[in-house]
């Protein structure tokens, strides 16, 4: 699985991805009609235009070639800025495979590389499969606003990270199953790997024991870390390097 950002070769795919996305999960409270009228609204031929934007993040999940989930976020404000993760998209045929927790956590990291103070994510008030997807991984609600679906109007809840640690960092935990094992990775204490981050694993929720790293590029917990920090994906060979000074560099 590899997380991108977009280019306009997958603007196809991405009006594809969405407009299956939600008509799995919206047709309950919009009309198929108005789905169709968004899709074509908000991901037509102009929407290749945003990929240039500065302030507009689109990320791409590629799994074997094929585009499955993307996330749309924006950068807003001037003093304080903020990121708006507006839409999170995953193709029902690749959903509870933590696809979506993935694509969440490297939104997040991307938007606070790119300058956000702080993230905020917006989901349809009816949309109860998304609003629970923001609650179970460290986000709360904190406001509402209005947003217009082609002719009618709906509510959107506004949510802002909750699970924060006294040094800042994000304290959600996701139970994951990887290589076999259930582990419980904490994607706020991560480490910058060549090809993806390297995220903290703990046998427990307590997280009374660091158990092993989790890596993101590929999603296996067969990683090996030496003495000087440097840590490798045995599966895909993604790498940190040593934390401080090494004498084998001399």
């Amino acid at each position: 699985m590899e997380i991108r950002e977009a280019t306009a070769s997958d603007a196809e795919a991405i009006r594809t991805i969405a407009h299956d996305s939600l008509n799995s999960t919206y047709t309950s409270f919009l009309a198929e009609e108005t789905i169709d009228d968004a899709t074509e609204q908000w991901y037509g031929d102009s929407f290749v235009d945003d990929l240039e934007d500065d302030r507009v993040v689109f990320l791409v999940v590629e799994d074997e070639g094929e585009l499955v989930a993307f996330s749309q976020s924006e950068l807003v404000g001037q003093q304080i800025h903020a990121g708006h993760l507006l839409w999170l998209h995953v193709h029902p045929d690749h959903r509870d495979s933590g696809t979506g927790v993935r694509l969440l956590v490297r939104t997040r990291e991307t938007l606070l590389e790119k300058g956000a103070d702080e993230i905020q994510c917006f989901v349809l008030e009816d949309n109860e499969i998304g609003n629970e997807f923001y609650r179970a991984h460290g986000f709360e609600q904190a406001d509402q606003r209005e947003i217009e679906i082609g002719s009618e109007t709906f509510t959107e809840n506004v949510y802002v990270e909750s699970d924060l640690e006294d040094d800042g960092e994000w304290g959600a935990i996701d139970e994951v199953t990887v290589d076999g094992e259930t582990v419980y990775v904490s994607y706020g204490e991560a480490a910058r790997g060549s090809k993806a981050p390297f995220y903290t694993a703990y046998r427990t929720e307590e997280r009374a024991e660091r158990y092993a790293w989790l890596c993101g590029n590929c999603e296996s917990i067969d990683n090996a870390m030496d003495a000087m920090g440097r840590i490798e994906c045995n599966n895909c060979g993604n790498r940190r390097k040593a934390t401080r000074w090494d004498s084998a560099h001399l």
